[in-house]
């Protein structure tokens, strides 16, 4: 899911549970919006995926996971409004629906995920 920096939800993308979290970024980097930083955790922690968003033009906000070879610095201040992402995911998962995966069906849930975003947002 990607947000704004008001934590409004603006693109969804619903990927299979095994699938990491870069390569679901790789689905929605060419419906990026623009921006000046991509905050994100350390799944999305590639080199790949940094050097795609500084050739959009946006600097990486993205932790380093232990163990990378070439670690690459983040400025704390700005992650620090990662708690925005969050409090996204949360306020969808009021809804017990979106929360417990009720709906199997992709198409489902995914229709479900859109009208609470609506809804809430």
């Amino acid at each position: 899911m990607v947000c704004d920096g008001l934590g409004r939800p603006l693109i969804f993308f619903l990927s299979p549970g095994q699938m990491s979290d870069a390569k679901g970024a790789l689905a929605l980097l060419s419906a990026l919006p623009p921006a000046k930083t991509l905050l994100a955790d350390k799944g999305y922690d590639a080199d790949w995926f940094r050097d795609a968003l500084e050739e959009k033009g946006m600097a990486a906000c993205i932790p380093v996971r232990c163990g990378h070879k070439n670690p690459a610095t983040h400025d704390r201040m700005p992650y620090k409004q990662r708690h925005r992402i969050e409090n996204l995911f949360a306020r969808l998962k009021d809804w017990r629906g979106i929360a417990t995966r009720y709906d199997r069906c992709c198409e489902l849930f995914l229709s479900a995920v859109h009208i609470a975003a609506t809804v809430k947002f």
